[in-house]
């Protein structure tokens, strides 16, 4: 007996991890193909931009979106599975040979699990360093003007004031959580905060005491424009203010964001945020299992006793709730008005224990 639910324990695992990542690729490539065609679109008119270079920009924005959508893919994975295990009457004879249902669910937990702590640990460090290999492609592809081609939402603002007076800082890209600018607009005022100058650059650098800009043109209300290679500006901002006013939680690997949250609450900033990124991964393994039991709650039933639809249309309701939920939790977390580990760990537990109890109602009630 304990042979043969080892091989079954195999063969069920084995069936969950291949239809998991069936989804999981399809979604990729769905992905890839939607986000080519709008970089296509927005880069019709760059006759420096090849199809290649486009290609693997899309190639590489497209992981962290998908990381979003990991639950789901481990949802309609373990659905699928289990689905086409109950068509094929393998379930019921798992069943007959006495089986329970705890025991062809155990490997299909175990395999969510593992992956999740991959996705943790890997993938996730792999999808931000493709990110930011994505934004300085980006560059390359739209720093010609500054403020063209494709923005992170409305762009970056950053206000410094120094000795010489005001410099309010837009920039329409981001690279290295804000240590690389491009797409660059600056409006300068002196001490008396009268306006003085706009100036508009390809690029600038953060570097020790002050902005390196290139490729600078410089206007003024009473003489023409200039242009210029370079120009420095003074400021007191340090790497770690300039990371937390222009990076976003999900824009850090999991590797970095205990750094992250050292470094915000030296500096006085709110790390709510990042320490909401930071449980999130923790509790990502756990939210794929509970995945697995509000699949396996809906799956389970014999193939032949219709209602199949329900059941799909059931399970995928019931992971939307759940998407809602952590949304809300979330936006909580970022507002200060539930602890970060609680709104991490809420829909894992939520999802986790619901569909133990559906579980446990179909098979022990």
């Amino acid at each position: 007996m304990s042979m043969l639910t080892n091989t079954l324990g195999r063969y069920f695992a084995g069936r969950f991890v291949v239809a998991a990542l069936g989804v999981f690729v399809s979604i990729f490539l769905l992905l890839v193909l939607v986000d080519y065609i709008e970089m296509v679109r927005k880069t019709s008119g760059l006759a420096s931009a090849s199809a290649i270079m486009v290609a693997e920009t899309s190639l590489f924005r497209v992981p962290q979106l998908l990381e979003k959508l990991t639950p789901f893919c481990m949802l309609i994975g373990a659905m699928t599975c289990y689905l086409a295990l109950s068509r094929r009457l393998e379930l019921v004879v798992a069943r007959a040979a006495g089986i329970s249902a705890w025991q062809f669910i155990s490997p299909a937990l175990g395999s969510a699990l593992l992956i999740g702590v991959i996705a943790t640990l890997a993938y996730n460090p792999m999808s931000a360093n493709l990110r930011e290999l994505s934004k300085r492609m980006e560059a390359e592809l739209f720093g010609s003007a500054p403020g063209g081609g494709i923005q992170d939402a409305s762009g970056f603002w950053l206000n410094q004031v120094t000795d010489d007076g005001q410099v309010i800082i837009n920039a329409a890209r981001s690279e290295q959580q804000g240590i690389r600018l491009t797409g660059l607009t600056l409006f300068r005022f002196d001490t008396d905060w009268h306006f003085k100058e706009r100036i508009e650059a390809r690029e600038a650098a953060l570097e020790d005491g002050h902005w390196q800009f290139k490729t600078v043109r410089r206007f003024t209300l009473d003489s023409p424009p200039v242009d210029q290679a370079r120009l420095e500006i003074p400021t007191t901002l340090t790497e770690a203010q300039v990371r937390n006013s222009f990076s976003t939680p999900e824009t850090v690997s999991f590797w970095q964001l205990p750094s992250y949250i050292r470094s915000s609450e030296s500096s006085g900033f709110a790390t709510a945020g990042y320490r909401l990124q930071y449980h999130k991964l923790l509790a990502q393994p756990f939210l794929l299992a509970a995945m697995v039991m509000l699949a396996a709650s809906v799956s389970l039933r014999f193939f032949r006793m219709g209602g199949v639809q329900k059941m799909v249309l059931s399970g995928v309701g019931a992971g939307f709730l759940l998407y809602v939920l952590s949304k809300v939790t979330e936006d909580l977390s970022k507002a200060e008005l539930m602890h970060p580990i609680a709104a991490a760990w809420l829909p894992a537990v939520v999802g986790g224990l619901t569909g133990f109890l559906a579980l446990l109602y179909q098979e022990d009630g």
